[in-house]
């Protein structure tokens, strides 16, 4: 079921602890849409409280929320010169939202940004791309889902 987005823009702001399952549904459900080969090494109460009590509190973290019911749409979590999350719920995707939460951490940045992105993963990688980021360097999997990536670096 695609649910349709209120006609108001939407709001960013600040995660909230609140938000925590929420932001966990929305990064599993838009990775494993994009990438239904990549493993899943944790399940969404896991994830749950990966974001609660880590992400939320080591990262800032931006969503993108419907005005009309506060839903998340999109999330956004950085640290000093990392992207480390950014995620745009299914049904949102290819409306800007993504790009719009990337200008605001370019923006906002003190220096160049860096994120990983999965290899096989061409459409984000072309995202980034667009964006201005340029491949650093690859690896052959050592991550939690051993899966080879791709470093990226923007700089203004």
């Amino acid at each position: 079921m695609v649910l349709a987005m209120s006609v108001d823009p939407p709001l960013i702001r600040a995660a909230r602890d609140s938000d925590a399952r929420a932001i966990a549904q929305t990064i599993r459900d838009s990775k494993y849409a994009a990438m239904p080969w990549l493993a899943q090494p944790h399940t969404l109460t896991e994830d749950e409280t990966w974001v609660a009590q880590i992400l939320l509190h080591e990262a800032d973290v931006t969503v993108a929320v419907d005005p009309g019911d506060d839903r998340i749409l999109a999330v956004m979590a950085t640290t000093p010169g990392w992207l480390e999350q950014l995620y745009v719920a299914t049904s949102q995707q290819h409306r800007g939202l993504g790009s719009l939460l990337l200008r605001r951490a370019q923006e906002s940045a003190d220096g160049p940004l860096e994120l990983w992105a999965f290899q096989r993963n061409v459409a984000a990688r072309e995202f980034y791309e667009r964006h201005g980021f340029v491949e650093v360097r690859r690896t052959d999997g050592d991550n939690e889902e051993r899966e080879p990536d791709v470093l990226y670096r923007w700089e203004r």
